[in-house]
């Protein structure tokens, strides 16, 4: 059998594993055949989630993130920045610097840098870094580090996510399957607010506070959504009977985009073949492979044995 043997998987839950692998995986952060030697290893231990050191980065990275994303948060507090200001700033900048050698290390060792930096985590990996180096520029940008919390999807990758990739394919095929019931379904919802807002208006005016048919309108949402804030209420019996309509009827509008989605969770799940035991390649982390395949589709790696139902 050739090493690229195997059909492409024709299922829906196939090919969203491929497509979550290739998040995960990009083609443009595989290895070259001429790469030096440590250049190959590099590649290894930043990319490859399934040899001991990959995967030790992965979490190690994971770790930092947190602990980057902490110390952003602690700043935000007063009393805290007060007190350990100085020392929250030594470490983010210390964090900042390792995420910026990371950052220059996968796009040194990557096949394709300019292609890697295009995708999904390689622009999340370059937003991460900008807020605290712009922040020499413009005082207080660094809060938006907290960005960097996107990073960790990563751990997704260490948690095999490709196994639970047919899943997020019923799910996404049920908010597609749902998306015009739901938008006819938000635009009977907006004019409801609209009515209800117009209507608040006139009957309660300025003195109660609807001084405006905008105002009445951000009062019909915040009642109809069960929100309530409070800042604006009905001071008639006439206004106040109309809020309890409202009120009734923002319980039973809360289940109508729960029940078209569930519907179409049941239909897709029903349609949703039965799952095989998946392989992983230990090259380049591809998954899935037909049952058949001794070779990775990808990059020719013999695949380890797999166990059968």
């Amino acid at each position: 059998m050739s090493a690229n043997s195997g059909s492409r998987p024709t299922n829906s839950a196939r090919d969203g594993a491929d497509r979550v692998h290739s998040l995960f995986n990009p083609v443009a952060a595989l290895p070259g055949d001429d790469w030096p030697q440590w250049r190959t290893r590099i590649n290894t231990v930043i990319f490859s989630a399934n040899s001991r050191s990959g995967s030790l980065f992965d979490w190690l990275l994971v770790v930092l993130i947190a602990l980057s994303v902490g110390v952003v948060l602690l700043e935000s507090i007063t009393d805290i920045r007060a007190q350990w200001g100085d020392t929250l700033r030594i470490i983010e900048w210390v964090l900042t610097l390792a995420f910026t050698l990371e950052y220059v290390l996968r796009l040194a060792t990557v096949k394709r840098p300019g292609a890697y930096a295009l995708t999904f985590f390689g622009l999340v990996d370059l937003l991460s870094l900008l807020p605290t180096w712009l922040s020499l520029v413009f005082a207080g940008t660094q809060v938006l580090a907290v960005i960097r919390v996107l990073r960790m999807l990563r751990v997704f990758r260490l948690l095999q996510v490709s196994h639970f990739a047919g899943e997020a394919e019923v799910l996404a095929e049920a908010l597609v399957a749902s998306a015009t019931r739901i938008t006819v379904f938000l635009a009977a919802v907006l004019t409801i607010v609209v009515i209800m807002g117009s209507v608040m208006y006139l009957v309660e005016g300025e003195p109660a506070g609807f001084d405006s048919i905008p105002r009445g309108i951000y009062w019909a949402i915040v009642t109809l959504t069960t929100v309530g804030y409070g800042d604006i209420a009905p001071k008639t019996a006439f206004g106040q009977s109309i809020a309890a309509a409202v009120m009734v009827l923002g319980y039973a509008i809360i289940a109508v985009p729960t029940g078209i989605v569930s519907v179409e969770l049941g239909r897709s799940g029903a349609a949703k073949p039965a799952s095989k035991p998946e392989t992983s390649c230990s090259r380049c982390g591809l998954t899935p492979h037909d049952t058949d395949a001794r070779y990775c589709k990808q990059c020719g790696e013999r695949l380890p044995s797999r166990s059968t139902d």
